[in-house]
């Protein structure tokens, strides 16, 4: 927040790389306040969760919402992933940003947006998670629309606004009915009365829990309303990397995690949960297969694996969908960086039919993009191999129809992500002469943060090895006193081992079959199924032709009737009527003498009349 507020104020008069220096060092000292606060929270002494009351938000009659900050296992790991993650962010960001006049202010807005994502996960009750739900949801759109020079940039970041109140207002009115019917929006009160068994219809769990899933489903790019993300890829590419890796799209997860004692409860929200999860993740995987913008390819692949985490919850895997959340974290913002670099190198081209052959003059770049990819497609080793065949095993523990589709989901990226990499880093170079000549690798102040997110997509999964692997599973074990995996289903170490060299087998499959279909291919116009995956199953579309024009003719006709000629029409009215009364009545006034003394004279006669036939 200080960091906001200097980058904020003095952002006209500001230096550029002081700018940038201030908001990395914010960005830092809440890092290394956050290891504090998990070294504290992972010590044997700890007895969380600790609540810290600032002061009181709301009182009002028998309500009373404090300012309050709860520390404990699931917060405190976020803390590390938000401001860690953002900062590697932010330093990528010291050089990507430098030539923009707007830097200064690009750093004060990142910064506005890591206090609101730290708001929303420390908060102790769900008016302070929604005031962060809401920063973040004000800083996607001026930092999607940071260039607003551009209309479509802007059009992007008024469509991400519009489409998370929409789920917003489901958040909302989820928690005006924990209000009613529960009095409290903390917590620690709230949960303590749902295990103690207070006495409340399943139906109103049910209604609950469905209205913050639909909050979650906007804010985590889950269907129906996914199609921002994609569109989101208007701003700066360390911009898609925050929203993508790091916060605002995990604020979903993290949300209905937090509430898992409410999703207990409702096992058919659940199912509905796991539902629309599988179906988002397949959904965005068959249309990044076809797309050709190197960043769309990551949208739609992050949109895809937070359905694998939405999946992983519905099946009552919470623990696991954590874990995903971490994973994805490391190498997720390892290829929107990686592909920023690439981008940068190719002077702001993004379409990767016309790059190619630039792993010999970006080995850096091209080594750690790489790893993003084995570990996106659970290649053994990697952080991505632990969490998805940890999500992959409890689907199969609960229904072997879903993990089948979850099983082709996966097998989708393996496939995008490898074509991805095969089509920007093999064979050689197809665009232009000029764009030849520049490209080079990117700067330390880019290439070292890859290098550390590399790193971590390679070590990150072995804090929660599965349980044929270890007898501890160091992350579970720190998350057990706030989030358990429920109802899932203990399968035996043959069966584990079945289900991930399935996976593996599958995806190293799909690696070879991208590979033999990006060699020497000549790029043709889409027909058939390609062209409608190319154009995104045509989603976009519908939702114009059956909600957008729609609204938008409704708009004009009341508009143009109701309030051009209703509304207006009966102020205007009544106006136009006074001043036609007034015109003709000040006729009367003419100044004549004899005239007002023939008008005295009739009155009179007029009340002799009246008084001599009608009063009595």
């Amino acid at each position: 927040m200080i960091g906001f507020l200097i980058n904020g104020l003095f952002w006209k008069s500001m230096p550029k790389s002081l700018g940038g220096a201030i908001g990395s060092l914010a960005i830092l000292a809440s890092f290394i306040v956050s290891l504090g606060i998990f070294f504290e929270v992972r010590s044997a002494g700890f007895h969380g969760p600790v609540i810290v009351r600032l002061f009181d938000f709301i009182s009002s009659g028998t309500l009373h919402v404090p300012f309050a900050f709860q520390v404990d296992a699931l917060s405190s790991l976020f803390l590390l992933i938000i401001t860690g993650v953002g900062f590697l962010i932010h330093v990528y960001s010291t050089s990507y940003m430098h030539e923009d006049e707007g830097m200064v202010k690009y750093f004060a807005y990142l910064n506005l947006f890591v206090f609101s994502m730290l708001l929303l996960v420390l908060g102790a009750n769900y008016v302070i998670m929604f005031i962060g739900w809401e920063g973040v949801g004000l800083c996607s759109y001026l930092l999607i629309g940071f260039w607003f020079k551009n209309r479509d940039y802007t059009n992007a970041a008024k469509k991400a606004f519009v489409m998370n109140r929409i789920g917003d207002l489901g958040f909302l009115v989820g928690m005006l009915l924990v209000l009613f019917h529960f009095g409290t929006l903390s917590y620690k009160e709230l949960f303590g009365m749902m295990n103690s068994g207070v006495s409340v219809s399943p139906s109103v769990y049910n209604w609950i829990a469905l209205c913050f899933f639909i909050g979650a489903t906007g804010k985590s790019a889950q269907i129906p309303l996914y199609t921002w993300l994609p569109d989101a890829m208007a701003g700066p590419t360390p911009v898609s990397a925050l929203i993508h890796a790091a916060t605002m799209v995990t604020a979903g997860i993290y949300m209905i995690a937090r509430s898992g004692v409410l999703y207990s409860l409702t096992p058919g929200v659940l199912h509905v949960v796991a539902f629309i999860g599988l179906a988002t993740a397949i959904v965005a995987a068959t249309i990044a297969i076809c797309q050709y913008d190197i960043k769309k390819v990551l949208a739609y692949s992050t949109v895809s694996q937070l359905g694998f985490m939405f999946l992983a919850l519905g099946v009552g895997a919470y623990t696991t969908a954590v874990f995903h959340v971490m994973t994805h974290a490391f190498f997720k913002a390892l290829l929107f960086l990686g592909s920023g670099s690439v981008i940068h190198a190719m002077g702001g081209e993004q379409d990767i039919r016309k790059m190619g052959g630039l792993g010999k003059h970006m080995p850096v770049t091209r080594a750690t993009f790489l790893i993003g990819c084995l570990a996106i497609s659970g290649i053994p080793g990697l952080s991505g191999f632990f969490s998805k065949d940890e999500i992959l095993a409890n689907v199969f523990g609960h229904s072997a129809v879903l993990y089948i589709f979850a099983v082709m989901a996966a097998m989708m990226t393996a496939f995008y992500m490898f074509r991805l990499y095969f089509y920007t880093f093999g064979g050689k170079f197809r665009g232009t002469e000029e764009q030849h000549h520049h490209l080079h690798e990117s700067p330390a102040a880019m290439t070292i943060p890859l290098v550390v997110l590399a790193l971590l997509s390679i070590v990150g999964g072995y804090v929660g090895l599965p349980s044929v692997m270890s007898h501890h599973n160091a992350f579970a074990s720190f998350l057990a006193p706030v989030v358990k995996n429920f109802g899932v289903h203990h399968l035996s170490h043959g069966t584990e081992w079945g289900l991930m060299g399935l996976s593996v087998a599958v995806s190293v499959i799909m690696i070879g079959v991208a590979y033999s279909t990006t060699r020497n291919v000549e790029f043709k116009e889409n027909t058939g199924l390609a062209k409608v995956l190319e154009n995104k199953w045509y989603i976009d579309e519908l939702y114009d032709a059956t909600i957008v024009r729609p609204l938008a003719a409704l708009s004009k006709l009341m508009d143009t009737w109701a309030e051009r000629r209703g509304i207006d029409g009966i102020v205007n009215g009544v106006g136009k009527t006074v001043r036609w009364g007034g015109d003709r009545l000040r006729l009367l006034q003419s100044g004549h003498v004899g005239s007002y003394i023939f008008v005295m004279v009739l009155g009179i006669v007029i009340l002799f009349t009246i008084s001599f036939f009608w009063v009595k």
